[in-house]
């Protein structure tokens, strides 16, 4: 009579690929190094997405990206912010003393894109806007581009940009 029951060898067996399988398919992407703007790569459209950051620092600490943006301004200034993400699905706060930023990150399913969601709140001469946007942060499968899709909307209007970066040698 033959037994229902799996061998324990391949019980095993189907165990560790499963777990396997579960492993590799959950791992994220590390988006860690510094960034320079592929500008012919880059869809920078109208508004606010063509003054993009000509360099990206990102730092993964635990749980946590740290952003550091440098752009240069109109005025022909250099000038390099600062955002910090947590990467635990809770709210992180990104505010100054010019406006309020309150930010969400979240993994896609299958852990390859992550999706940092904001609102911001603009005050100034006593009026105040408000603009939410939706960036989606991919990574090449060889390591050496980053995407970001970036979707902005406000009083304005609507504005979608594709920031394409390379990563410095």
């Amino acid at each position: 009579m033959k037994s229902n029951f799996l061998k324990p060898t391949t019980l095993i067996f189907v165990s560790l690929l499963f777990f396997t399988a579960f492993t590799v398919s959950a791992q994220k992407p590390s988006f860690g190094g510094t960034w320079n703007l592929n500008q012919e790569k880059s869809q920078l459209g109208e508004g606010p997405g063509r003054r993009a950051a000509a360099k990206i620092v990102i730092n993964e600490i635990e749980s946590s990206m740290i952003v550091e943006r440098t752009s240069t301004r109109q005025s022909g200034e250099t000038m390099t912010t600062k955002e910090i993400y947590n990467l635990t699905g809770t709210e992180t706060d990104n505010s100054t003393e010019n406006r309020k930023k309150k930010s969400v990150a979240s993994w896609s399913a299958d852990s390859k894109e992550l999706t940092i969601k904001s609102t911001t709140t603009f005050e100034r001469d006593g009026n105040s806007m408000e603009m939410k946007s939706t960036e989606v942060y991919k990574i090449s499968d060889d390591k050496k581009t980053l995407t970001i899709d970036n979707t902005m909307s406000s009083q304005r209007g609507d504005f979608k940009t594709t920031l394409v970066y390379d990563l410095a040698q």
